[in-house]
């Protein structure tokens, strides 16, 4: 039988390993998720009931990333989002707490979605050249000094994070397989090199403002629409799920996404 010595001497031992470095648990990072449609989820068809209009999804790819990494997560994304909205209702989420924050906004600046029907449409209903320049333009002209203004913003709310912002697949692997849509190879190839445009802008203002960049190009070639396995919805029902990430496709950004957390 041990001595009460002994006792109390493993007793002040157990006591004095709480106060050893690494010994206690650090704390769950605090994560914030911002951005669009493609940060929410929307192309997974399960989307959290609270979120609304906004279709969160437990399979977006910042969902699974908290859950991987332990975190603490505030999911503001929301479909439809572009800049303006992410700076005026999710910004707000940002504060000197976070230790991470994503954000993927941009393409719906650039009306992509209105392009990409646009273009789905016969050449005599819809003018794609005309859409794809406009949106070309808005990527060239507009778009950077908004996300430069979101950034420094970001910054400023939590200096101490770490940032990372996440851009947009290619659309196409130059197959339409869609009945209802009538994409040609050269409206494909143009809407490609909008993602490629968008892209490079998004991350000149990462490496400007010092965030970490994903680009999911590389990931996704064989992988985009009438791919196989697809990770982007073609033309679905409903119409909203359309050219969005799916679970597959989701899962495949929280794998590109995670190590740069």
């Amino acid at each position: 039988m041990k001595s009460i010595a002994s006792l109390l001497s493993a007793a002040a031992l157990g006591a004095a390993s709480l106060l050893i470095p690494g010994v206690a648990h650090a704390a769950a990072p605090n994560y914030v998720a911002l951005g669009d449609s493609y940060a929410s989820g929307v192309g997974t068809r399960t989307y959290i009931s609270s979120s609304g209009s906004c279709q969160r999804s437990t399979y977006a790819y910042a969902y699974i990333d908290a859950n991987r990494i332990g975190a603490n997560l505030t999911f503001v994304a929301c479909s439809g989002a572009k800049v303006a909205d992410v700076t005026a209702n999710q910004l707000p989420s940002v504060t000197s707490a976070a230790d991470i924050v994503s954000v993927q906004v941009g393409g719906n600046d650039a009306n992509f979605s209105s392009v990409i029907t646009t273009c789905a449409e016969p050449s005599w209903l819809g003018d794609c050249n005309s859409a794809v320049a406009g949106a070309q333009s808005i990527i060239n002209n507009t778009l950077p000094g908004r996300l430069n203004s979101l950034y420094a913003s970001i910054k400023s709310r939590a200096s101490s994070a770490k940032v990372v912002v996440v851009g947009y697949p290619r659309l196409f692997n130059g197959t339409d397989c869609n009945a209802g849509t009538f994409f040609s190879a050269d409206e494909m190839t143009k809407l490609n090199a909008t993602a490629d445009l968008l892209n490079s802008k998004i991350a000149a203002a990462a490496s400007a403002a010092g965030f970490a960049f994903v680009n999911p190009t590389s990931a996704f070639i064989g992988h985009a629409v009438c791919g196989s396995p697809e990770w982007i919805n073609g033309l679905s029902n409903p119409v909203s799920e359309s050219y969005h990430p799916n679970v597959s496709g989701q899962a495949a950004y929280a794998n590109l996404v995670q190590p740069a957390l």
